[in-house]
């Protein structure tokens, strides 16, 4: 990085953060940053005995979770089971929406974690579990008064001037309220709710108790693959918990985008002093929802432009730096009067080691080289298969190594056929979504229904071709030596990408509304099948 101009503020060598700062940032400085790597530690050291199934759960609890689930299921398979095909999936997924709304902040966020899951869970499971995101009932004010007194050691008076009552927003783990300082600066408080930490703990000893049971006995669970769930899940949660390791992440992902002058990108500073495992306080930053379409028009905003920027941004913070923010969606991304994008909510965060990193890395190449078993191989490393995987066996297994058949060519019965089969061996090779791998798929998806919402003509051939040059130019050289390839063996295959839309070379560009009209005819040729 080259460094602030001589008037911007002096924290910008840390961080992409405003340019109005409410205070400056010295990571040095940060007293609450200091314990952050133990409590990472401790809470990785803790992950363990949470997921494995325990003989006996904490009963009490798993009693609640057993009844309520229970209901659900009963109450679909004697009423819902018999409509058949989407809309049986449809409703058991409402009767499981509203039974995680009862047993409250820890199945309402697996719920929203899954909303968030499109191409990854059944369609009707996302559509239903969206609700949870707006549907939180709010702490009280006098809960939220005991929990930043007890954690910031003075009254709620002393420390602010102004305290809204009621909540900017409220999650299933926190709420937010804002503020405003007695210097007159405006913040945001984020609040966590005052029992989550022991009803979080007890609920995840319950899934895993349960998850084992549930494998194969519901649709929506076979395929979900609940232990895995279960597992991906408690590692997001559990570092929720503790808002210091929160407001690390948003240094650590405010430095990546200076390291890779990625100016497009705003993070709110942290306050210097009050923040707790409970409590933390930040600059307040506005904007607009990412996709508020006619704000975009209002303010002469480029949408191609903020898409763009947004996928390069989330891939090069990924594959240089094994650091992204991990639950992107359209409330935790403001654009700025000036354009720029504010990322907020930092709470999942994904994290990757080196091997991990440079696993992500040959998926990439791999990808954009058309190479299917090297893709394999990287899945593998990333943990998505196991480790003495035949990897040769699995592209033949799964066709990756045939000739690309246009599904939009196949019978409603064939697509059915393929799609069971892909699904029946990926199983039988023992596949698993890995946390990183989740968070990653997850985030493509919000960014693939970010071009539906901003720029729904945007040519996907050209602009990944422009994505694969901007790499190739920036990082080729660097990417090609940490995985042991000459930089002169890349070749950019347009082909593999047009065969990952079921295309055929032929096909020279395709909008995103092609595409999703492709994608309405195969999932209503799928479900006139069932």
């Amino acid at each position: 990085m080259t460094g602030p101009l001589a008037d911007s503020p002096a924290d910008l060598v840390h961080g992409t953060f405003s340019d109005d700062p409410p205070w400056l940032v010295d990571p040095d400085a940060l007293a609450w940053l200091t314990d952050v790597d133990t409590i990472r530690t401790a809470t990785s050291r803790r992950l363990p005995s949470l997921i494995t199934p325990p003989r006996l759960p904490p009963l009490r609890r798993a009693i609640t979770v057993a009844r309520h689930l229970g209901w659900a299921l009963i109450a679909w398979f004697v009423r819902g089971r018999r409509k058949g095909g989407s809309q049986s999936t449809a409703d058991l997924s409402r009767r499981m929406r509203k039974a995680a709304e009862i047993l409250g902040p820890t199945y309402i966020k697996l719920g929203q974690i899954i909303s968030s899951g499109e191409g990854i869970f059944p369609t009707e499971l996302v559509t239903e579990f969206a609700k949870c995101r707006d549907q939180v009932p709010a702490e009280s004010f006098a809960a939220v008064r005991c929990v930043v007194e007890a954690d910031l050691g003075a009254t709620l008076e002393s420390i602010f001037a102004e305290f809204d009552r009621e909540p900017i927003a409220a999650a299933s783990i926190a709420q937010v309220h804002a503020a405003t300082l007695h210097d007159g600066t405006d913040v945001v408080v984020k609040v966590q709710r005052p029992t989550v930490d022991d009803l979080v703990h007890k609920d995840l000893r319950v899934m895993a108790w349960l998850s084992p049971y549930l494998v194969g006995r519901i649709p929506v669970a076979s395929l979900a693959n609940p232990p895995a769930l279960v597992e991906v899940f408690a590692h997001t949660i559990s570092e929720e918990l503790d808002f210091r390791v929160e407001a690390a992440n948003m240094l650590d992902v405010a430095r990546v985008f200076a390291d890779l002058e990625q100016t497009h990108f705003v993070v709110p500073r942290p306050h210097p002093e009050l923040v707790t495992r409970r409590v933390l306080v930040m600059e307040r930053l506005d904007g607009f929802r990412f996709d508020d379409v006619e704000r975009y028009d209002e303010l002469g905003v480029d949408t191609h432009a903020a898409v763009r920027a947004g996928m390069i941004g989330f891939m090069e913070g990924a594959l240089i730096h094994g650091i992204f923010h991990g639950d992107l969606h359209g409330g935790n991304l403001y654009v700025l009067d000036d354009g720029r994008t504010a990322l907020l909510d930092f709470g999942i965060t994904g994290r990757m080691t080196e091997a991990k990193r440079l696993a992500f890395v040959r998926l990439l190449i791999g990808g954009m080289m058309n190479n299917p078993v090297d893709q394999l191989a990287a899945m593998r490393d990333l943990g998505a298969l196991p480790d003495d995987t035949d990897l040769e066996a699995v592209a033949n297994d799964l066709g990756l190594l045939d000739e690309v058949v246009d599904p939009l060519t196949m019978t409603p019965d064939q697509l059915t056929e393929e799609l069971q089969r892909v699904v029946k061996a990926l199983l039988g090779y023992g596949a698993r979504m890995p946390k990183e791998l989740m968070l990653f798929v997850k985030n493509m998806v919000f960014l693939d229904g970010a071009i539906a919402t901003l720029a729904p003509d945007l040519d996907l051939f050209a602009e990944i071709t422009h994505v694969a040059t901007y790499f190739v130019s920036a990082h080729g050289a660097r990417l090609a030596a940490e995985v042991g390839m000459d930089p002169d063996e890349y070749e950019f295959d347009p082909d593999g990408i047009r065969a990952a839309f079921g295309v055929d070379a032929q096909t020279e560009r395709m909008t995103y509304r092609e595409l999703q009209e492709r994608r309405e005819t195969i999932s209503r040729r799928l479900r006139n099948r069932v």
